[in-house]
């Protein structure tokens, strides 16, 4: 019989540690770490993996495979996010702040399966059934086919599940979920992990699609333990832009589709309602044109993305001019000044740089390379750059601008958004031409600098 163990659990980002520290060695906050009794481990979880199932050994060529069949929701961007649908018994874990909207779309999504056929359940330890009900009658969702309950340990909820066998199951929230074979508390980072490995055994046998909504920390990564990302197939998160109208859906994981997908919702009081153009959401710029602003066309999970950076480069008054980067990394932008600096001619020692991704987004490629330097650039001179002119491609340590995979379908969606000029890799220049575009193709940072100056 295990012994009773004692573990120190940072309250901020659930870091485990094995002793108590005054410093969280995770999210680097003061005075967070509690310590906590581990209970016996009853629950068989540990004999039978995440996956709830046995199998003895085969070769790989022996393994049958079956297509992955999908329940479409209806709403595109959330089918998008997903991979084209809900996979049965996939287990989905959806995290965002408070107010963010996580419990209000996962009320519509299951209200729109509801309609189509599929049994639900919509399992609340939070919100009691009037708060739910209320919500729904305000997003004028039809009440009579969605099953609501309200519970908290997970061996009840899988007891009403053997009885009805919904095909959606939503969980909100998985921090309030505990597990009657462990004895610590509700919340504690052994009772989420246990919980989420309960209902994801369950959701494995049964064909179960599951979705989980969890806590974010200040620092908006989900709360509980890593492990609970490692649990789940998929793990979304739910973020407001700086225009507070507007959500983003992102996919931080997901086994069964593209991970970095993007799905665009507004919220109004009719809940959230998907985007369909995005890129005109990000692209919302002032008529009177201004020295520092530029666009570029990102690639974001399947599609692209067309967002304005704006960079304000300004004399410095103090003795250590400030980089600062939002939107971005703030590294990157260190070492693109390096290479303005030796292949470009331009030196920005003395100066102040800020630059911004407008719209909140976050860009992780560096197909945005080139349109960050021509903002500094645009800043540092004073000039204004065209409206309907755009740019990308990468920048190497030697001044080379290196292509961007999807280049075609960039040029394509920005030429239908009314763009008429385009400084972009010279790889990336396309064999047929594409109507209303005009190409400026380039193979380095002096290059690129001599077409912003015949198009300025």
């Amino acid at each position: 019989m295990a012994k009773k163990t004692t573990s120190f659990v940072c309250t901020e980002c659930g870091n485990d540690s094995t002793r108590w520290a005054g410093q969280c060695s995770a999210c680097k906050e003061w005075n967070t770490i509690k310590e906590v009794h581990l209970g016996k481990d009853k629950s068989p979880s540990r004999n039978s993996g995440y996956s709830g199932t046995r199998s003895s050994i085969q070769l790989l060529s022996e393994v049958t495979l079956e297509q992955t069949e999908r329940l479409t929701t209806g709403i595109t961007e959330f089918d998008r996010v997903l991979g084209g649908g809900i996979v049965n018994g996939s287990v989905v874990l959806i995290g965002g702040t408070p107010g963010a909207g996580k419990s209000t779309l996962l009320l519509q999504v299951i209200a729109n399966t509801a309609e189509k056929g599929a049994t639900v359940l919509y399992v609340s330890g939070e919100e009691s059934l009037q708060q739910i009900a209320e919500r729904a009658i305000r997003l004028n969702l039809a009440l009579d086919k969605i099953t609501m309950l309200t519970e908290t340990s997970v061996q009840r909820i899988c007891d009403v599940l053997e009885e009805i066998k919904p095909t959606i199951l939503v969980i909100d929230s998985i921090q309030v979920m505990y597990n009657e074979n462990s004895d610590t508390t509700p919340g504690s980072v052994s009772q989420v992990k246990e919980s989420a490995s309960f209902l994801t055994q369950y959701a494995k046998r049964n064909g179960v699609a599951v979705f989980m909504v969890g806590h974010v920390t200040k620092d908006q990564s989900l709360a509980g333990p890593m492990t609970l990302s490692h649990i789940v197939d998929t793990q979304l998160i739910l973020a407001s832009t700086d225009d507070a109208r507007f959500r983003v859906l992102r996919a931080d994981k997901n086994r069964f589709g593209s991970v970095g997908e993007l799905g665009f919702f507004a919220m109004d009081s009719a809940g959230l309602k998907e985007v369909k153009n995005p890129s005109a959401m990000f692209l919302n710029r002032t008529e009177k044109a201004a020295s520092g602003s530029v666009v570029t066309v990102l690639w974001e999970g399947t599609r692209p993305l067309l967002v304005e950076i704006q960079a304000l480069v300004t004399e410095c008054q103090y003795g250590n001019p400030r980089r600062l980067a939002v939107g971005f990394d703030q590294n990157r932008l260190a070492m693109l000044l390096a290479i303005l600096s030796r292949h470009g001619g331009i030196f920005t020692a003395s100066d102040e740089i800020y630059a911004n991704v407008v719209g909140g987004i976050k860009v992780t490629e560096t197909s945005s390379d080139l349109a960050i330097l021509i903002s500094i650039v645009s800043s540092l001179k004073n000039t204004i750059v065209p409206h309907d002119c755009f740019f990308f491609g990468e920048l190497g340590l030697n001044g080379e601008i290196r292509p961007v995979a999807n280049g075609y379908a960039r040029l394509n969606d920005a030429a239908k958004h009314g763009f008429k000029r385009a400084i972009i890799p010279k790889t990336n220049q396309p064999k047929n031409t594409i109507s209303g575009l005009k190409i400026f193709p380039v193979s380095s940072l002096s290059e690129a600098l001599t077409a912003l100056d015949e198009i300025s």
